[in-house]
């Protein structure tokens, strides 16, 4: 499932930024345009549009939302596009639920054009990093509370809320998980998958990062977390079927290494179903938003922006267990939901956080390695 899913590659919470050029905006541009004379598929800001005003007012015009591989289940995005829905009277079209970042850029490209492309991204940091010129520069209101290190610096990418990488198992069928290496014993025949494949799903890609760390590798080096899955499945432990809520409900996939916040919620298709992060191997990584330059709604697009980086949208994100970007910000203006951040699960550890040099590397390595390792 989706980035349950998602794009290749965690996202970048610290670590060099690339610097990246805004993409124009399309010649045969007919979006509404503000009052200060700017499109909304060129405003780089709701003020730049003429206000936030002026921007409500342009996307209720368009009426419409096109989002792509966001199920309702993921980071609590079915309460935030109804939630969304329901404050400004915008239908939202969720296009691939299941899908992967990659699907994402995929449908970018091939709908070009049409009224039913995209109008806005959620992204694991490979791919996003991969085709900023499909992105339009965007700075929300909430700007200056996001860390330089969690955005791009004129916009075209932003992190929104970020995880742990965990084990997710039922309680019912094995006992006390606390390891990675554990999943190698004879108890766990036909039962560990992942959420997807390494190469293309952003949660996939920091399970191996994750069983790099936790068997003698490091961030600069996920050969370890190869040869563990590879081990995994020599042994007829690995189960190559994508985790998500069915096949847990199924029992198809008993453990499942996948964000926090995806093994939190998945207690609701199995109340046996206990959730880890491993220690040792703590890896963590945020997603990214990013508008489509080519929006077929592009001041519903710049709105839903504003919505996911607002106090509202950041502690909807926290409701789904996920942690929102604006998290340290908001904690300090007294504007978090401190009942819903205080079930967030414990962390043992110092994260690792990939920089974007080794996100590329270990993307590398996965695009040559991990089909001869796995098949």
């Amino acid at each position: 499932m989706k980035k349950v899913m998602r794009g290749v590659g965690a996202s970048v919470a610290v670590g060099a930024i690339v610097a990246l050029a805004a993409c124009a905006p399309p010649s045969d541009d007919d979006s509404a345009v503000g009052e200060g004379g700017v499109s909304a598929s060129s405003a780089t800001s709701a003020e730049e549009f003429g206000g936030m005003d002026a921007l409500i007012a342009a996307a209720k015009e368009e009426g419409e939302l096109n989002v792509i591989a966001l199920p309702d289940n993921w980071a609590n995005y079915g309460e935030i596009k109804a939630a969304f829905t329901e404050k400004y009277g915008i239908k939202i079209t969720t296009d691939q639920p299941d899908g992967a970042s990659q699907d994402e850029i995929n449908s970018v490209k091939t709908e070009k054009g049409r009224s039913t492309a995209p109008d806005v991204l959620d992204m694991g940091s490979a791919v996003t990093l991969a085709n900023t010129d499909l992105y339009a520069a965007y700075k929300v209101a909430t700007w200056d509370d996001i860390p330089d290190a969690q955005k791009e610096s004129t916009g075209l990418w932003v992190n929104d809320y970020g995880g742990y990488m965990s084990i997710g198992y039922d309680s019912s069928k094995f006992n006390s998980v606390t390891a990675l290496k554990d999943l190698l014993g004879s108890d766990f025949k036909n039962s560990v998958a992942l959420n997807g494949d390494p190469t293309q799903a952003g949660a996939a890609f920091s399970g191996v990062v994750a069983a790099s760390l936790g068997n003698g590798g490091s961030a600069d080096d996920i050969s370890k977390g190869v040869d563990f899955f590879k081990e995994l499945k020599d042994s007829g432990n690995f189960v190559p079927v994508q985790s998500s809520p069915a096949t847990i409900k199924s029992g198809e996939t008993p453990v499942a290494l996948d964000w926090d916040y995806n093994n939190a919620a998945a207690v609701s298709e199995n109340k046996n179903w206990k959730t880890v992060v491993p220690e040792g191997a703590v890896v963590g990584s945020y997603y990214n938003q990013a508008i489509n330059a080519d929006a077929p709604h592009p001041a519903a697009a710049r709105l839903w922006q504003e919505f996911l980086f607002s106090d509202e949208g950041q502690n909807l994100f926290l409701g789904g267990g996920a942690r929102p970007v604006r998290m340290d910000a908001m904690t300090d203006a007294g504007t978090i939901d401190a009942d819903l951040a205080a079930k967030l699960p414990e962390v043992p550890g110092e994260p690792v956080f990939l920089t974007t040099e080794q996100t590329e590397a270990a993307t590398k390595y996965l695009t040559e390695n991990w089909a001869k390792a796995i098949g």
